[in-house]
């Protein structure tokens, strides 16, 4: 451990993870490039957009097993995707209360979801005006079909490889599967999230660029690590824990910026489905390096715990998306909601799970 103050760690930890969030940024322009070049759906790119977005968490887990601090990594591969879905709903609705968005347009997302037709600027404002109206976050429906009952598939998928008491943990044969899952995932966005195809241009700069990131990510995932170590050892809990609450919440805060450009862009749909996308490669490509490694669970509880959580975020998420409103979205009291869950899960492992009182 290298002897520096805890307050110094921590402004080494939002750096390390604004670095290697600019670097996963860098790598995410070509894919977004390429993936107007398959002709997907924003929603169905979402799920290969998503190896970029959630690079700085695969950049995390593979230092952790590098440095032997795995649990680190598994804590903020559970904590990352418990906050990120409530956070990112709520940054998207409160973004898509301006009175205008870019382009004029809003939930329907007509420019950059696939082309779902056009319709008249004016129509489009006057939608927007009405789900201000109506307190409404409008996605697209198709968000949960195409990324979030495949992504619950993935956690189901996970619970059995590494509850069981037989082959409780993560294992080398475990990560084989995940990453085999991902590949499957990415299938099905294939599959059912096609549109015409656009043509683009690929510039020596943008590769450069994203060659670029890659190295800015490595080494922002190398200070997040390493910092997290050393601000756990400086409070005496435990590097689970710190990955739960101390590295995962701060790795969502360059999501919440990107969220709100997004949305405030005009591309609501692709600013509030991209998390589940982000998850889905956390939960598959982050969890290979660690099951490469061998983690074993020796706090059982805790892990059960919060794989629950992991798997009842998107649960609610669909099914307020799906059943919750007249149109598919989030109400403001849904949002509301959706963010008093997280807060249960606070209490819930406050007080039950790691009894602090």
């Amino acid at each position: 451990m290298v002897q520096l103050s805890p307050w110094l760690w921590a402004v080494i930890l939002v750096i390390g993870v604004f670095a290697a969030h600019w670097g996963a940024e860098q790598l995410s322009h070509p894919i977004k490039k390429l993936r107007r070049q398959l002709g997907l759906t924003a929603v169905a790119g979402g799920a290969l957009v998503g190896i970029a977005a959630a690079g700085s968490e695969i950049g995390i887990n593979v230092t952790s097993a590098y440095r032997g601090v795995s649990d680190i990594g598994l804590g903020m591969m559970l904590g990352s995707n418990i906050i990120s879905i409530p956070l990112i709903v709520t940054i998207a609705y409160v973004a898509s209360r301006k009175r205008d968005l870019g382009g004029g347009t809003e939930g329907q997302d007509t420019r950059h979801d696939g082309g779902q037709g056009s319709t008249s600027s004016d129509g489009q404002t006057a939608t927007h005006g009405r789900h201000r109206q109506e307190n409404l976050l409008r996605i697209q429906k198709e968000a949960v079909t195409v990324l979030i009952l495949p992504y619950l598939g993935i956690l189901g998928l996970v619970a059995v490889l590494t509850l069981p008491e037989s082959g409780r943990g993560l294992q080398p044969i475990d990560g084989w599967i995940m990453g085999a899952a991902y590949l499957a995932y990415l299938g099905q966005a294939f599959f059912r999230g096609r549109s015409g195809s656009e043509d683009v241009q690929w510039a020596k700069k943008e590769l450069g660029l994203a060659g670029a990131g890659l190295v800015v990510l490595a080494s922002g995932a190398y200070g997040i690590v390493l910092s997290t170590e050393n601000i756990v050892a400086a409070l005496g809990i435990s590097r689970l824990v710190g990955g739960l609450f101390v590295t995962a919440i701060v790795t969502a805060i360059p999501e919440m910026f990107a969220t709100w450009s997004v949305v405030r862009s005009g591309q609501v749909t692709a600013g509030t489905t991209s998390v589940i996308g982000d998850n889905a490669v956390t939960m598959t490509v982050a969890f290979v390096p660690l099951a490469l490694v061998t983690v074993p669970i020796e706090d059982f509880q805790l892990y059960w715990v919060n794989l629950l959580f992991v798997a009842l975020m998107p649960a609610v998420y669909a099914g307020l998306t799906h059943w919750g409103a007249a149109e598919h979205g989030f109400t403001r009291l849904q949002v509301l909601l959706f963010d008093g869950l997280y807060v249960v899960y606070v209490g819930v492992m406050a007080f039950s799970v790691l009894n602090i009182l």
